[in-house]
């Protein structure tokens, strides 16, 4: 009987795990009020809806970039076409507001662990932990913050904001993404994983033989 009831214990341990919300060890940005140029500016950049592509002027270094972007997120994606469509609408959305794509693949390591439903402590949602405050700022309120191009859109215009606001300076840029401004550890951890787990290096151009 005992053993029965050890199995049913952790049978029921199991579903709890399950249908608990997954959580984040990521931060949330904090809400600053925005002057009315910059609320509209970033409502215009939420709002465009191009159509994702890898913005490489060579088919083949793109599928070089996206071949080696994937191989080091199989393990935590398994399901090919679902990598795939990250690491494509992680690299326009970067690309399109002026971000190193592999830098934003490090961001969402740290944040999320590249898990799609990630809740954090303080409610922030999704790949790029974005904080809700962000769509009633900037946003529709039908645009849902776990859909995977609004919430890249979302966090990579926030994080292409908090640059503007610190003058290119990545570090503390960071440090307001996550809501630790002035603190290490965030922005060495992103830039840990962009240096080391998501670093590319293209290979050399070969020079034409006259």
């Amino acid at each position: 009987m005992r053993g029965v009831a050890k199995e049913i214990a952790a049978a029921l341990c199991a579903i709890t795990l399950l249908l608990a919300p997954m959580a984040s060890h990521g931060g949330g940005q904090k809400y600053e009020p925005l002057s009315a140029s910059v609320q509209a500016a970033l409502n215009r950049a939420i709002a465009d809806q191009a159509v994702p592509f890898l913005a490489f002027e060579d088919e083949q270094e793109a599928r070089r970039w996206l071949a080696a972007m994937s191989s080091n997120l199989i393990k935590r994606i398994p399901n090919r076409v679902e990598r795939e469509e990250l690491l494509v609408t992680v690299h326009y959305e970067a690309k399109r507001a002026g971000l190193d794509p592999q830098l934003v693949l490090g961001l969402i390591q740290v944040e999320s662990a590249f898990r799609k439903y990630a809740v954090s402590s303080v409610g922030a949602r999704g790949y790029m932990q974005v904080m809700p405050f962000w769509v009633k700022l900037i946003g529709a309120s039908d645009q849902n913050l776990f859909h995977l191009r609004i919430n890249l859109r979302y966090g990579c215009t926030i994080l292409r904001h908090y640059l503007d606001i610190e003058n290119g300076n990545l570090f503390r840029a960071l440090g307001r993404y996550n809501g630790s401004l002035g603190k290490a550890e965030y922005p060495n951890m992103v830039l840990n994983a962009w240096h080391g787990t998501w670093r590319y290096m293209p290979p050399p151009v070969r020079a034409s033989v006259q």
